[in-house]
């Protein structure tokens, strides 16, 4: 079997380290927050090329924070695009927000800019664009849409951690950008964990208190806050990743061209196209399907996992129903629902294994 991914191969590979970070924060007694999680905070700020970093317990919970340190509450609307995970959404929910969809590019399967201004209204507060699959949305010109109209920009780089825009860093462009380290993610921890990345200080300063009770100080709660504290033992699992991950973006870059070449002139898939001006991360390496549910079946019959990301858009969830959205409001993202097929991408995949994924995936084109 070919796995869509391998966390025990990465763990066998980092074992030693992550072995001793654990066993330094169990005897050090400081299990939430603490020395390893600030840290991480200031090596992860320094990657993202930012002023601070805050470290939460989820990738959901950044964007809230984010979302609320802009200032974002109840009769508020937020920008974002429809195909993405429902995190995107939910944390705007959280605030009381309104989330107003647009739809992606057809290229990039990013938020289409030239479809923004039409849905901002006096309500409208803050776009939030998301880098699916780890290349980042177009931001030069967002930004300059959010300028215009004096709106927040809040980066859901929760799929993008490294990817950069124009030698600029993901989370580094808008006013705050949000990571998961969910254990699936590029940068992951062996359980759950976020962070908050700005350059704007009153954000970071609220974003602290926010994520502890709202503590300014111990026992003095200047706001109404959350347990939104990362553990110190993923604190520390996260800066023994964080050392490893420009390393291991390099290997998924390398899969993905190897992918991507052996796919040309394919009549089964079309891998999606990396952007000249950006670095793609490849969290997930996604190809459109002529026929997806044949290339499912041919994946499967090989004994190749396989992922979907995503079947259906978030305006066409049950739980988001009450935003009164239907079949064909945005034919981009329910184009790509129905055609976007996951693929194996994980550092420590061999060449050998993404040949017989191709092959199996080219098998398609003569029985599909």
């Amino acid at each position: 079997m070919i796995p869509f991914l391998d966390l025990k191969a990465q763990y066998a590979a980092i074992k030693p380290e992550i072995d001793r970070a654990v066993l330094d924060v169990l005897a050090s007694g400081q299990y939430v927050l603490g020395d390893e999680v600030a840290r991480l905070e200031q090596e992860f700020a320094d990657y993202c090329e930012t002023r601070h970093a805050i470290a939460v317990n989820t990738g959901t919970s950044a964007l809230h924070l984010a979302l609320l340190a802009a200032g974002i509450g109840p009769g508020d609307e937020v920008i974002t695009v429809p195909l993405t995970f429902v995190a995107t959404v939910s944390a705007i929910c959280y605030t009381g927000a309104r989330p107003v969809f647009v739809d992606v590019e057809p290229v990039t399967l990013t938020m289409d800019p030239s479809r923004i201004e039409a849905v901002i209204t006096p309500r409208t507060k803050a776009i939030m664009p998301v880098h699916l699959y780890g290349q980042m949305a177009e931001m030069d010109a967002i930004n300059a849409i959010a300028e215009r109209h004096g709106l927040a920009v809040i980066e859901d780089a929760c799929q993008a951690h490294g990817a950069e825009y124009k030698g600029r860093r993901a989370g580094s462009v808008g006013v705050s950008g949000c990571f998961s380290f969910y254990p699936g993610k590029n940068l992951g921890a062996c359980g759950e964990g976020g962070m908050v990345v700005t350059s704007n200080d009153e954000h970071a300063k609220t974003m602290r208190m926010l994520r502890d009770w709202g503590q300014e100080q111990r026992y003095h709660h200047v706001m109404k806050g959350f347990n939104y504290r990362m553990d110190g033992i993923q604190g520390a699992i996260l800066r023994v990743k964080l050392r490893h991950l420009e390393a291991w973006t390099r290997a998924r870059r390398e899969h993905a061209a190897r992918y991507s070449s052996m796919f040309a002139g394919s009549t089964a898939v079309r891998p999606l196209v990396e952007q000249a001006d950006r670095r793609h991360v490849y969290h997930i390496y996604a190809v459109r399907c002529r026929d997806r549910a044949a290339v499912q079946r041919s994946l499967q019959a090989d004994g190749i996992q396989f992922g979907l990301h995503y079947p259906i858009p978030a305006h066409l969830q049950k739980a988001h129903a009450d935003l009164g959205h239907r079949v064909g409001d945005f034919p981009v993202s329910e184009a790509a629902a129905h055609e976007m097929l996951s693929l194996p991408m994980y550092p420590e995949l061999s060449a050998k294994a993404i040949a017989r994924v191709v092959s199996a995936v080219e098998q398609d084109a003569y029985v599909g």
